[in-house]
């Protein structure tokens, strides 16, 4: 089954990891008065509920050696405990103001649909699908088992943990979730977020191919909250946690509608390709939410888009920077390139701070050059060549053969002609202005009949089917707003003054 996209929904959208709750002065007092009572109500009769739970957790696994812990539970562990444990974790909810939980459409049973596909994922508080779901086993982080309670309840739920930035923790991860989905039954159903992260609900971001590469038949499962304030979403940016708990438990009750949508059965092409089949599902539930599909991820913690192998960050930081030297009264771009470019290629330091860069860019600002390159990088030194061929990326004033030139120049290490794997994920990390984790995979597809020189590159950026996108999209040169004739007059400048 193959599902066609819509309209590009990332040129209408804002990336999707932001969430600010906007309250009216009524809406504020209304809140602080009733929160006053509610929150630390709920919250108590909350811990007591998770508290009484925490034994009858416990007691699920206990006395089982390594190896019984790693079969699916069976006997009195199965039947005994998993209706009060249920019905606790109901009165968990239910004190924090989750009074009813609506259902529509029928749960396919475990052999009819092993998975469970879950979104949009927004908050922590989504975990209340379990409930509804007959706690279905799920897949957690590993920290989390050092939490109280928290950790209790993931071993009760016999979850499988994953510790993301161990790349074994990871493949035995997806080996054991294979096993699971495979096993005709034995195993309860498994309920993942594909999406991996919460959104502000807006969209629906990539899904991770992970869980479909077993390639058994999925149920989507939508995620409403139809209230009048939109108290649960937690995202990268906005709205706490902390915040988000007291909003919602100072609301009288909050609404949560699941909606199990008919059992999804791969193709054979799908089976084959677990993206293409993760991709079909979103746009399944999008569609079946009124919301668009789009391929935002969060990729060490930044918001990016992806573009085949590619990371494009979210905004851009080329664009930020651009703006940020705008209002500070930067007008001659032209001039700002031939400085930097000038720079690299005196092989001067190529880690500039932000101190050399107001002396070099002639600012009057310090703090303009501090939030230039923190931008870039995390402390307050950025690569100048990534500066450089980033800005001169976006902002149009070089051609694309000119610009590849220029970029291969600056990271062509012994001026070789051609370029390293390492020296090619610097010159796209460069280019899109952010480090470029998959760029390995794009290079040995460039460099099939060796390695790539300038000619490769603007092949692959002019001509490749998915990469051709990259420059006319996501760079945007000023003729793609119409300004062909401003932008060839610069070009004819900048290029005067790189021969001079």
């Amino acid at each position: 089954m193959e599902i066609h996209d819509r309209q590009d929904p990332t040129q209408r959208y804002s990336h999707p990891f932001t969430h600010e709750l906007k309250l009216t002065t009524t809406q504020k007092v209304r809140g602080a008065v009733l929160g006053a009572v509610l929150f630390p109500l709920r919250v108590v009769l909350a811990a007591l509920f998770f508290l009484m739970m925490w034994p009858l957790a416990r007691l699920r696994l206990a006395g089982l050696s390594e190896a019984d812990r790693a079969r699916p539970v069976q006997g009195w562990r199965l039947w005994l405990l998993h209706t009060p444990v249920l019905l606790l974790s109901r009165a968990v909810f239910f004190s924090l103001g989750f009074l009813w939980i609506r259902v529509r459409g029928r749960q396919a049973g475990r052999a009819e649909a092993p998975l469970l596909a879950v979104g949009p994922h927004s908050s922590f508080l989504d975990i209340l699908v379990l409930l509804p779901a007959g706690l279905p086993t799920v897949v957690s982080r590993s920290e989390n088992c050092s939490l109280p309670v928290i950790g209790a309840l993931l071993e009760f739920n016999q979850s499988l943990l994953v510790s993301r930035t161990d790349a074994d923790s990871r493949r035995q991860c997806a080996a054991q979730l294979r096993e699971r989905l495979t096993s005709n039954g034995r195993w309860p159903q498994m309920l993942i977020f594909p999406e991996g992260t919460t959104s502000n609900g807006t969209v629906l971001i990539k899904y991770k191919p992970g869980a479909f590469m077993a390639g058994v038949p999925v149920q989507p499962v939508l995620l409403h909250y139809p209230n009048k304030l939109d108290t649960v979403r937690w995202t990268w940016k906005g709205t706490s946690w902390v915040q988000a708990l007291w909003h919602t438990t100072s609301q009288l009750y909050t609404n949560m509608t699941v909606e199990f949508l008919p059992v999804y059965t791969p193709s054979q092409e799908e089976r084959a390709d677990p993206a293409l089949y993760a991709d079909n599902v979103q746009k399944l539930m999008a569609q079946a939410l009124g919301i668009p599909a789009t391929d935002y991820v969060m990729e060490s913690q930044r918001p990016v888009r992806k573009l085949g192998c590619l990371s494009l960050p979210t905004p851009s930081p080329a664009r930020e920077t651009l703006l940020l030297l705008q209002r500070h009264g930067v007008s001659d771009m032209v001039a700002i390139l031939k400085v930097m470019i000038d720079s690299c290629q005196s092989h001067q330091d190529l880690l500039i701070s932000a101190d050399q860069l107001t002396s070099l860019l002639g600012l009057t600002d310090r703090q303009t050059a501090t939030k230039i390159c923190n931008l870039y990088s995390e402390g307050e030194q950025t690569d100048l060549r990534q500066l450089a061929v980033s800005l001169a990326a976006v902002s149009g004033l070089l051609p694309v053969k000119s610009l590849i030139d220029m970029a291969f120049t600056l990271y062509d290490g012994g001026s070789k002609g051609s370029l390293t794997a390492v020296e090619f994920g610097d010159l796209m990390g460069a280019l899109l202005g952010c480090i470029q984790p998959q760029s390995n995979r794009l290079y040995k597809e460039l460099s099939s009949r060796g390695q790539p020189t300038p000619d490769d590159l603007r092949v692959l950026l002019t001509e490749h089917p998915t990469y051709q996108k990259l420059l006319p999209q996501y760079l945007q040169p000023e003729e793609a707003n119409g300004n062909t004739e401003r932008a060839s007059r610069n070009r004819t400048a900048l290029s005067n003054k790189k021969t001079t």
